[in-house]
């Protein structure tokens, strides 16, 4: 892939994003350009309405006026797709949530059923938020299931049946469309761009990108009806070569071959310190419990049974993770979901602190989620916010926006 010019109208977006230039001083600088091209590149991103000027005062007490990325001028709508659930939410493009929805979604139903039941939400979502179906740029996904970034598709997900190598971007554009009855089309001429990616990465971006944004190796690991973890390093969700990475919950135990996990398998992670694992125990001793959100009701009110077995679970993770921790040196480790609570946080620690190297853990940070359960939805309207407004794309972006008007005219270098 060649590398976009920062010359580009997108080029200097990408530099007001980055909070690396907010003058035209500095985009000059930055770029090497003249003030007249500075000038014309600012004009087409402020025709299209993606910047504005924020007003401050100088230190010489005189204002001044720095130039930044409008995170109102246009809306994501975002899912974040539980097991039993779907919350689904529009927000601005600095990932403020402006309206949610939350309610039961049988992710067994499979794609079909799902993908319209989700869309069938977006038209009162937009009506609550205030926003128009124009502005909204893009859809985020985020599924608990392995994804192939580029084709758009989960691969083979243990927990999601009916899903594998669905067209999930496809027919969510198809129900977009259907519901919400809008006709807009991205740069490429399709519909309404949708993106889709793991849960455990979205949340990963999102935590990292609020709360630790100066961790180079950051490493959130959810454990709720499975056991997934999303990697983000240099400030770049790492995939693997076709979404694999991070899938520690099918990492195999040593000494359970008697624990059938979902996958087929035996002796999986999953299969013994997941949400799901919890809840077949803690039923096996006679409570109602079917899920992992019925095992973390049981932990916010302190049962010792559901305390005892999420200590349990987190020993076991921590195994796993001092190998992770070994392997990428984080300078985070969080943990989030149904079971990321004090018991599962205890056990972890003991077992991680016990089998890493010192050196691996002196400077390593193990917390809890920020974000809690907004988690997915900020990270999955970052992602499309990340895509659509990437130099490239946003070029891409720009031109069909001027098509409908006539073209400026180039300005002539300084002399």
């Amino acid at each position: 892939m060649t590398t976009p010019s920062p010359a580009s109208a997108g080029g200097l977006l990408q530099l007001i994003r980055g909070g690396r230039a907010h003058t035209r001083t500095d985009l000059q600088r930055a770029t090497g350009m003249s003030r007249s091209t500075v000038g014309h590149r600012l004009d087409e991103l402020n025709r299209a309405g993606w910047l504005r000027q924020d007003t401050g005062t100088s230190t010489g007490g005189r204002p001044s006026h720095r130039i930044v990325f409008d995170p109102g001028h246009a809306a994501v709508l975002a899912v974040d797709l539980e097991t039993r659930y779907a919350r689904v939410a529009v927000l601005d493009l600095a990932g403020t949530v402006l309206a949610e929805h939350t309610g039961d979604l049988d992710i067994g139903d499979g794609p079909d059923r799902v993908l319209d039941e989700l869309a069938r939400r977006f038209p009162e979502l937009l009506t609550a938020a205030g926003v128009p179906a124009a502005a909204v740029c893009g859809v985020g996904l985020s599924v608990p299931g392995p994804v192939d970034w580029d084709k758009g598709q989960i691969v083979q997900p243990p927990i999601m049946p009916g899903w594998d190598r669905f067209p999930v971007r496809e027919r969510m554009q198809e129900a977009y469309a259907a519901h919400v009855g809008a006709c807009m089309r991205d740069a490429h001429g399709t519909g309404v761009p949708v993106f889709v990616d793991n849960d455990a990465n979205l949340m990963a971006r999102a935590e990292q990108q609020m709360g630790h944004p100066d961790c180079s190796a950051f490493v959130l690991v959810k454990v709720s009806t499975g056991i997934g973890a999303g990697v983000v390093v240099h400030d770049e969700s790492f995939r693997g070569i076709d979404g694999g990475a991070g899938d520690i919950g099918h990492i195999r135990l040593h000494d359970r071959p008697d624990a059938l996990c979902m996958c087929g398998s035996y002796g999986c992670l999953a299969a013994v310190a997941s949400g799901g694992a919890l809840a077949r125990e803690l039923s096996g001793l006679g409570l109602d419990v079917t899920t992992a959100t019925d095992v973390k009701a049981l932990l916010d009110q302190g049962h010792p049974d559901a305390v005892r077995l999420a200590r349990q679970a987190g020993r076991r993770v921590g195994e796993v993770l001092a190998t992770v921790v070994t392997l990428l040196n984080p300078g985070v480790l969080m943990l989030a979901g149904d079971l990321a609570g004090i018991p599962f946080m205890t056990g972890v620690r003991e077992l991680l602190y016990q089998r890493a190297m010192p050196r691996t853990t002196a400077h390593l940070s193990v917390v809890t989620s920020q974000l809690g359960e907004h988690a997915g939805l900020i990270g999955a309207a970052a992602m499309v916010v990340d895509v659509l407004y990437a130099p490239q794309r946003a070029d891409a972006r720009l031109r069909v926006l001027a098509q409908a008007a006539p073209a400026a005219p180039e300005p002539q270098e300084d002399q």
